[in-house]
């Protein structure tokens, strides 16, 4: 019986070693490579296979090198680094932050002390004479309405919370914020929009000796505009309270009274602007302290502006 070839044994192998990349730590060894099997003989007479060469050992993997470190995320330019610069400068210098903080608030505080002078300067006498006409809507029996959105509305709070609970000594007097109660604004503005938020309520409540306070940065508020639409139709007073140049509201034939903020940061408008709306409380009751309840003034002549539209 002849016998089959023999089956030559199998080579040794030898695993490569592996090495992790991008980690820091070392490369694995590879395992040692495993010796062949002895070839088996099909037949008693083949002979026995020889015995394959054990596999030499794999050679340690090198370490992977580190990572690479992540840059750091740069400040989004504008916006908060603007207006704080020294807050993302990159330095740990806190003497130099603390000191561009110093500089910073002065600039500020310079800014608004100027702006407040243009406007004193340039609006003095309409001022009085604005607070004049109020004194007399008031001697009338009117109200104020004040009104406005965000933070003018906050301001427009301040406005009738200043002229109806001033404090101390000093007189109260009549005066709502349109923006104040939560069910009516937001009944407005689901069922109609937000446009006529304040000139509905006007509707509803204004009478001829009113006033009609509105406070905007930008001036271009719709339903401001429309607001003093509808109090100019009804006769009362209106005032506007704005930044910028006025916006929209400086285009209005229907504002008895338009004081405008000549800045385009919108926080130093409103430091002025409650700068604007104090100092025609405070002479509003100047003027009435000199009042008569007929509108006239202690030595019989009119309010300046009382008559401006036939009110009285």
């Amino acid at each position: 019986m002849t016998a089959t070839a023999k089956h030559d044994s199998t080579a040794g192998t030898n695993s490569a070693g592996t090495n992790s990349a991008g980690t820091s730590g070392a490369g694995t060894n590879s395992s040692a490579g495993t010796g062949s099997t002895a070839g088996t003989g099909i037949s008693g007479t083949g002979t026995a296979g020889t015995a394959g060469t054990a596999g030499t050992a794999g050679t340690a993997g090198t370490a992977g090198t580190a990572g690479t470190a992540g840059t750091a995320g740069t400040a989004g330019t504008g916006g908060i680094e603007s207006l704080y610069p020294f807050l993302y400068s990159g330095g740990g210098d806190l003497d130099g932050v603390l000191e561009e903080v110093r500089r910073s608030t002065v600039a500020k505080v310079q800014e608004i002390i100027e702006l407040r002078a243009t406007v004193g300067e340039r609006d003095g006498e309409r001022l009085l004479s604005c607070a004049r006409d109020m004194a007399h809507r008031f001697a009338g029996g009117g109200r104020l309405f004040a009104f406005g959105n965000g933070g003018s509305a906050t301001d427009a709070q301040q406005v009738a919370t200043l002229f109806l609970s001033p404090g101390g000594d000093a007189r109260p007097l009549p005066a709502f914020g349109l923006a104040n109660d939560t069910a009516v604004v937001t009944a407005l503005c689901n069922d109609i929009g937000p446009e006529v938020v304040f000139a509905r309520q006007i509707a509803a409540f204004g009478r001829k000796n009113d006033i009609a306070v509105g406070l905007s940065t930008s001036g271009n508020s719709e339903n401001l505009v429309r607001a003093f639409g509808e109090a100019a139709r009804r006769s009362l007073l209106t005032i506007g309270i704005a930044g910028y140049e006025g916006g929209k509201m400086a285009e209005l034939d229907n504002l008895d009274y338009l004081f405008v903020v000549p800045s385009a940061s919108v926080h130093r408008i409103q430091e002025a602007q409650t700068t604007i709306y104090h100092v025609l409380w405070e002479l509003t009751l100047a003027a009435l302290d000199g009042t008569a309840s007929d509108g006239t003034a202690s030595d019989g002549t009119a309010s300046a502006g009382a008559a401006s539209r036939g009110t009285g």
